[in-house]
């Protein structure tokens, strides 16, 4: 395996910024500086037909939502991906993912609902889980009045909102919902907070997510929770992955969660679930955010996008 040269040379960048690590900075200097710089490779925005906000009830409040319809002909009924940024339960939030929502629009020829779920430490473990449930629940119930069709709405994120994903999948389930996600896109997910994987020694260091910052990341979102096995924070323990909704995970080769990506499309697959695992050798944590300056994270974006049309029904 060898590191792609578009990825390292973001690392030389990374490098000549000399910017502090998150982990070693206060929690609202660390989402500061993640809002500064997670833009900077990504795809230039693309138009949208509309782009509309909500403010969806949670248990204790209110989270935001950002609705992306792209540019085309249908202006009825559309299939939409709910999609729940990455930043470790800490950083992150809908400015963060804006290009790679608008992307994934566009390319999916779907409507995108971005959720701004509540954040750690202020809100850890279990919060953002039950923001991400009230949210697809909120969304399925008013999909008529959204333009969008109940019976496609994918679910998805990257890192922490893969995670997020999983869980809520799992939940709908175990649930009995009536309305059940069609397709879940599942981007490096974060799957196993009490597995130990060859990948997290492999990669601990100088390849973007470090152990040191998933340590800080996971320590903020656990709060005081100690049972780490519990399918809401690790889906890999789930008693049963049996009649979750077809998947698609990522995984990317210079990444410490590769393994337990990897673990759950494997777990899927031997649950009878339709899975695609697309691991991508030469890229690092986070790529689908580096759209604008590395080749195969551009690639990467428009198989993602290919795969929710085919999930969809579209051509």
């Amino acid at each position: 395996m060898t590191l792609d040269p578009q990825s390292a040379w973001v690392l030389g960048l990374v490098e000549k910024a000399a910017n502090p690590t998150l982990d070693s900075m206060s929690v609202a200097d660390a989402r500061a500086l993640f809002e500064d710089t997670a833009w900077r490779l990504d795809f230039e925005p693309v138009a949208m037909a509309r782009i509309d906000a909500y403010e969806i009830p949670v248990a204790g409040g209110a989270i935001g939502a950002r609705a992306y319809t792209p540019e085309g002909p249908d202006g009825g009924i559309a299939p939409a991906l709910v999609y729940f940024h990455g930043g470790g339960w800490v950083v992150g939030s809908l400015d963060t993912h804006d290009r790679l929502c608008r992307a994934l629009a566009d390319r999916a020829r779907s409507k995108v609902v971005a959720v701004d779920y509540r954040l750690a430490p202020e809100h850890p473990f279990p919060t953002p889980v039950e923001d991400a449930v009230a949210a697809f629940r909120w969304i399925a119930g008013k999909a008529g009045g959204l333009g969008i069709d109940p019976a496609r709405i994918a679910v998805g994120g990257d890192s922490a909102g893969g995670n997020l994903s999983a869980v809520l999948c799992q939940m709908a389930r175990d649930a009995g919902d009536a309305v059940q996600p069609c397709f879940q896109l599942l981007l490096y997910p974060a799957t196993d907070f009490a597995g130990d994987y060859p990948s997290r020694a492999a990669n601990a260091e100088g390849y973007l997510l470090t152990e040191a910052l998933i340590t800080w990341f996971g320590d903020y979102y656990k709060g005081g929770w100690t049972a780490l096995g519990d399918p809401r924070l690790s889906p890999l323990r789930a008693p049963s992955l049996a009649g979750l909704a077809p998947a698609l995970v990522v995984t990317a080769g210079y990444d410490p969660l590769q393994g337990e990506g990897a673990a759950y499309a494997e777990a899927l697959k031997g649950a009878g679930v339709a899975v695609a695992h697309r691991d991508y050798p030469g890229m690092l944590h986070g790529f689908f955010n580096f759209g604008g300056a590395v080749k195969v994270a551009e690639r990467a974006v428009g198989e993602a996008a290919a795969d929710l049309r085919a999930a969809f029904g579209a051509a």
